[in-house]
């Protein structure tokens, strides 16, 4: 019975994903959204794919296009604490968009080398699609622990770690015993 306890607890233990996405923000405006993803095109997000016949062209609206080249920007810096905020427009979540096609593949790992730093200068950002905005860099207005998904990813690790110890610890002694 011991064993199917604790195959039971290790399969519970590390059965979550620990996939990382950066997309953009639910209400955000099309102009606002249009700046973004101009902003991450222009500065290290390989926005090839949704390129017109590209793999993660459709759905063709400003959104997706933005979830993508965001996210692409956020993989290739290596998930740096700030390169997923671009003004408040977007931000980390642990699931990828739920309408890709097929075709398309959302990385939800770094891709890229980690910069020394978060990138906070802002060049002019080039079009995709047509769009204008002003530059700005994707770290906003918060950084660190202050952003409410890196505390909570913080406590979640914590809590894990814990509940791992004293699950052990109380099999060790049921062995004991």
């Amino acid at each position: 019975m011991a064993p199917l306890v604790c195959l039971v607890l290790f399969l519970a233990m590390t059965g979550h994903s620990s996939a990382t996405y950066c997309l953009c923000n639910d209400g955000v405006g099309d102009q606002a959204l249009q700046t973004t993803l101009d902003y991450a095109c222009g500065n290290g997000a390989d926005c090839s794919a949704i390129q017109q016949n590209g793999a993660c062209y459709n759905p063709n609206t400003v959104k997706d296009h933005c979830n993508y080249a965001v996210n692409s920007y956020f993989q290739n810096k290596g998930q740096v604490t700030g390169s997923c905020d671009f003004a408040g427009t977007a931000s980390v979540s642990a699931n990828p968009p739920s309408n890709i096609p097929s075709t398309c593949t959302y990385p939800s790992s770094s891709t890229g080398t980690t910069p020394a730093t978060t990138p906070t200068t802002a060049g002019t950002p080039t079009s995709l699609g047509g769009g204008t905005g002003t530059a700005f860099s994707p770290t906003g207005t918060t950084t660190g622990i202050n952003e409410p998904n890196h505390a909570v990813a913080l406590f979640t690790s914590i809590n894990n770690i814990l509940f791992t110890f004293f699950i052990t610890l109380w099999i060790v002694m049921q062995g004991c015993l």
